[in-house]
């Protein structure tokens, strides 16, 4: 059991580079890159190492346009290399070699050709394995275009900045403080900013813990918490963009409609107007998008200018003494007066609460994302995404903070705008509130609540204040359509990183990426028409909460990802940006989840809705990926844990389990094996599928043939480890598998087994090598499960004849490539294997068919155990547990009561218990002759020999059977063939049968041994197990 026979090629090695070192035992090392120069210094020439590389002619050109082919070897071996970056990158450039470092292998057998070949003055060449990447030949063609590439200030910082300002800059940041007080705006501002910060402070260690892609913060969830996370948030962000991008569009729509109504040029009404401009504008961005980064990027910058100008224009204006126009309309420039009363909320109307306006102002500060979300286009993402997020949030931070505190420090919340409210110099009427003091009396308006000017009541205060207020509309412009662009531009960047992860079906369409910048053209279509429809629809107010929430999200599980990557103390989390930590990760996680609720919980629970459909379905289908993600890291922690504490807890019978170590071989070649032993261990216990590898097969460990067998376990939903193991033969495997295999109590106290079959016509040795490792098993303190199937376990020469087939049309193939279609079949063959589904008796449902289990002997309970837990399981569920027992005809009854109270305390479901009382009974004559034609074969037939002629034989072959052990053996041989008439009387429509597996004797011949075996479980149609228990107590009818 357990051989396989499995196939390695030699890669073919490309020289090293030119180049030399040198080194002398006196002297410290010299290093040179100049090829024959003699460096034979200060009498030192005999002491010195020289090793020279040669550089095939061929690759000069490869040389001169990468320094990253040029390498030294390691001063070990001119086959070594020495550390560099290149082993360590995954290279996806076209047009180049990717190089990688030599295997053991290959600087093993160097070694040993080395020592041959200096002696015939092999000049030591070394060489390094070469892989050429896709492409290669298009390289060499033609010059390729560079990508655009962006640094922190254009890629991230500006960005970030046009996305985090907005229409709630311009329109309700003034509002919100006349409402809240300066006091408080500033509470509403920083807290905002403290759940972004620490958020840019997740996405600066997770940015800088390994280079990033593109994908922006679905990349940096799904690669650390896994696709599971990572598909559903990457679905949802993608979506929130789009819309984002329809309600900027509609903000800047809406600011060109109340113009064209304040110069009555009205196109058609006041709602299709918004829909045209706002068509035509989202048309205008996506040729801006389609043209390129580089011209995005531009037109980014052009609206950044713009808002610098207003943003200067509004603070000079500040400054500039006001005219009575705007003293009407409440704008004083700064009087200390004002700044006082403004300092302190005045809460009016319904949504005059802190909560509320918080609420208004919070989504002003969720554009920290924008410069991540196209890391792909940066130049380096590492240093960009920290260093520009980070400025970008203390710049927009210092712009929220002054315009609040200048608006609230320059203009009064309630003001009339009419001119003839001014007070005269001897006014002594009634007049009331601030204005009096400044010489206007808005008593009137302020009672009445009709003022339509000030900070409470005017929305155009920044354009008040400015020096020259179409600035202001400039820069309401240059927000509302640089958010729209940064949104147009990061919904298609995240979309398209998913849809090449195919986490989800059908979208793989959208993966495709055009020129030099890979641009998802696809994707950037979808996008418009998912904004377009929105924009038409015109009912956003609805769908508005649900992007805030959809941000939010994404920031909770940002943090959590840092927080997460943190705490599972994993060696590949080293980022390296140090300012951040795992708890104020978590804080912001938790504060993000606490704001979506807060902000609109209806909006929290359709987000939470979303997100737990899009995970179900990731968990269910289970993509095939592997990012090293911190939730694998966490399941490490939690398993080593469990292991260690576990180690420290003493057994107890209640607790025992059926930990099986399975002697499969390969298991795709016994799945009925696996699928039975499976079937009761699956979320019970542990099962471990040994695979022996013998010596003579000349084979060796491959991981990828590991990895393709334990994917073949997973497929077939067998939980289950697979462990190949060389060894000489199958006793010396099994005998090291026991004692090496599992973690401290995570050990196998359960050897089970395929019956040898074939045992008549194999060589003694093998019989007596499978006997020997039973005992090895019970001297182990194991229990022993023998399974015997009417067809055998093995499957090989099925799956052999199935694979001829496809070596019959590899044969077929061109001549030129047969090294590689020898490669490829043996590939294809093993997946053709690997992947082939064979149904066995153990995958059906078994019906209402009975379980019959043949105590024979007690050996504490693992022949009741393991009935008992194939019934848990839904396709034994209906089958019926019969127990029989040896016993007297005359104390029958008795002995079944008995055994039916013991079964019972058991609390084990037993159908029937059924008495034998003619086991001792002798067999019918034509069963008896069969058992010891069996056996003739390995008679020694001593009377029919000479002493000393049997003497030697019984030394050479200790399996042969004397006559002296016949006779010995004749009546516990004559019980076995008895036994089998009675279980094959009994179980003719079982659907499996438990017998007890007599322990083998000193002084048995192995082959009487196997006799027994074969005539206990033949002639029966349904799988036999034989099986027995280490005599120790694996049941218990006490509570402690």
């Amino acid at each position: 059991m357990g051989h396989r026979f499995s196939r390695r090629r030699m890669s073919d090695l490309d020289s090293l580079p030119q180049g030399r070192f040198s080194f002398s035992e006196e002297a410290p090392p010299r290093y040179s890159g100049r090829g024959d120069q003699d460096t034979v210094r200060n009498g030192q020439a005999s002491s010195e190492i020289r090793v020279n590389m040669e550089t095939i002619p061929g690759q000069q050109s490869d040389r001169r346009a990468s320094r990253q082919d040029g390498r030294r070897p390691s001063i070990y071996s001119t086959m070594d290399a020495v550390p560099h970056l290149e082993f360590y990158s995954n290279a996806t450039a076209t047009g180049r070699i990717r190089r990688s470092r030599p295997s053991l292998e290959t600087l093993r057998k160097a070694f040993e050709d080395g020592e041959s070949s200096s002696s015939t003055g092999d000049s030591g060449t070394g060489s390094l394995s070469a892989v050429p990447e896709q492409g290669e030949e298009n390289g060499a063609e033609g010059k390729t275009t560079e990508p655009v590439r962006f640094g922190w200030v254009t890629g991230v910082m500006i960005r970030c900045m046009l996305n985090i300002w907005g229409v709630i800059l311009f329109l309700r940041l003034s509002w919100i403080t006349s409402q809240a007080g300066i006091l408080l705006t500033w509470v509403i501002i920083l807290m905002s900013v403290l759940v972004t910060s620490i958020s840019s402070l997740s996405v600066s260690a997770i940015a800088t813990n390994g280079r990033v892609s593109s994908g922006g913060g679905y990349f940096m969830i799904s690669r650390t918490l896994g696709p599971e996370m990572g598909g559903p948030i990457g679905m949802v962000f993608s979506f929130a963009n789009a819309l984002g991008c329809a309600l900027n569009t509609v903000g800047f729509s809406e600011s060109v409609r109340d113009l064209l109504v304040e110069y009555n040029a009205v196109m058609v009404d006041e709602t299709n107007d918004v829909r045209i401009v706002g068509t035509i504008t989202v048309t205008a961005l996506l040729l801006i998008s389609l043209a390129g980064m580089e011209w995005e990027s531009k037109t980014q910058i052009l609206f950044f200018l713009v808002l610098m100008v207003t943003f200067s224009n509004y603070f000079v204006g500040t400054f500039i003494p006001p005219t009575t126009q705007k003293q009407s309309m409440g704008f004083f420039s700064y009087r200390a007066e004002i700044f006082v009363e403004n300092l302190f909320p005045d809460w009016r109307g319904s949504e005059g609460n802190f909560f509320q306006m918080f609420a208004i102002f919070f989504p002003s500060a969720i554009g920290i994302l924008a410069g991540a979300n196209i890391s792909g286009d940066l130049k380096d993402p590492e240093t960009a995404i920290p260093k520009g997020t980070i400025m970008a949030i203390f710049c927009t931070t210092m712009s929220y903070l002054l315009i609040s505190i200048t608006a609230g420090a320059c203009v009064v919340r309630d003001a009339s705008g009419n001119l003839n409210d001014s007070l005269p110099l001897n006014y002594s009427g009634p007049c009331e509130g601030l204005g009096c003091k400044l010489g206007w009396n808005f008593t009137e308006c302020e009672q009445s609540q009709s003022c339509s000017y000030g900070l409470s009541n005017n929305v155009q205060v920044l354009n008040l204040i400015s020096g020259f207020g179409p600035l202001i509309t400039a820069g309401l412009f240059a927000a509302s359509l640089s958010s729209a662009l940064a949104f147009l531009v990061s919904a298609p960047k995240v979309f398209q990183c998913l849809c090449r992860d195919n986490i989800y079906p059908y979208i793989g369409f959208f993966a495709k990426g055009y020129g030099k910048n890979d641009e998802p053209l696809r994707a950037y279509i979808l996008t418009y028409f998912i904004a377009l429809a929105f924009i038409l629809i015109a009912e956003l107010n609805t769908i508005a909460p649900l992007i805030s929430n959809f941000f939010l999200c994404s920031y909770a599980l940002i943090n959590f990802s840092c927080f997460h990557a943190s705490i599972t103390n994993s060696p590949g989390w080293r980022p390296s940006f140090k300012y951040y930590s795992k708890w104020t990760a978590l804080f912001g996680s938790v504060i993000s989840v606490v704001l979506m609720f807060l902000l609109t919980w209806w909006a929290a629970l359709v987000t939470f809705g979303i997100i737990l459909f899009l995970f179900g379905y990731v968990t269910y289908k289970k993509p095939e990926v592997n990012w090293g993600s911190s939730v694998q890291a966490g399941t490490y922690n939690m398993a080593l844990s469990y292991s260690v504490s576990l180690s420290s807890v003493a057994d107890h019978v209640k607790n025992f389990r059926p930990q099986c170590l399975v002697l499969t071989g390969p298991p795709n070649l016994r799945p009925a094996l696996v699928d039975f032993v499976g079937s009761f261990t699956k979320n019970v216990s542990l099962m471990i599928c040994g695979d022996i590898l013998m010596d003579d097969d000349k084979s060796v460990i491959s991981q990828r043939n590991t990895d393709k067998l334990v994917k073949w376990l997973n497929c077939r939903k067998v939980r289950s480890f697979y462990t190949p193991f060389k060894g000489d033969s199958l006793r010396e495997g099994a005998r090291h598998l026991m004692q090496a295999a599992g973690l401290g109590k995570m050990k196998p106290n359960t050897l089970v087994m395929g019956f040898k079959t074939n045992w008549k016509e194999c060589s003694p040795s093998t019989v007596e090598d499978y006997v020997n490792t039973i005992y090895d098993t019970f001297d182990s303190n194991y229990g022993v499960c023998i399974l015997r199937m009417m067809d055998g376990l093995d499957i090989t020469e099925e799956l052999q004849c199935e694979a001829n087939q496809a070596f019959e049309s590899d044969e077929a193939l061109d001549s030129d490539h047969s090294e590689n279609s020898e490669g490829e079949s043996d590939e294809e063959n093993t997946n053709h294997i690997i992947n082939d589904e064979i149904r066995t008796v153990f995958q059906n449902k078994q019906g209402k068919k009975t379980i019959d289990v043949y105590w024979i002997s007690d050996d504490g309970g693992l022949t009741l155990l393991v009935p008992y837990l194939l019934t848990r399981r839904k396709r034994w569920r209906r089958s019926k547990v019969r127990v029989f027992v040896i016993g007297q005809q005359q104390t029958m009854e008795d002995e079944r009561k008995e055994m039916m109270v013991l079964l019972r305390r058991f609390r084990l479901d037993v159908h029937d218990v059924i008495v034998i009382t003619d086991s001792e009974r002798p067999p019918f004559p034509k069963n008896l002759n069969r058992f010891e034609d069996s056996i003739a074969g390995f008679r020694l037939r001593e009377g029919q020999q000479a002493e000393g002629s049997a003497q030697q034989q019984r030394t050479e072959g200790p399996w042969k059977i004397s006559d002296k052990q016949m006779d010995a053996f004749r009546l516990k041989s004559e019980r076995k063939v008895r036994l089998n008439e009675i279980i094959r009387r009994n179980s003719k429509h079982a659907a499996l049968v438990l017998v007890s597996l007599p322990v083998p004797q000193g002084g048995c011949p192995s082959s009487l041994y196997m006799a027994w075996l074969d005539t206990l479980s033949c002639g029966l149609h349904c799988p036999v197990l034989l099986i027995r228990g280490n005599q120790q107590n694996v049941l218990t009818f006490y509570c402690q």
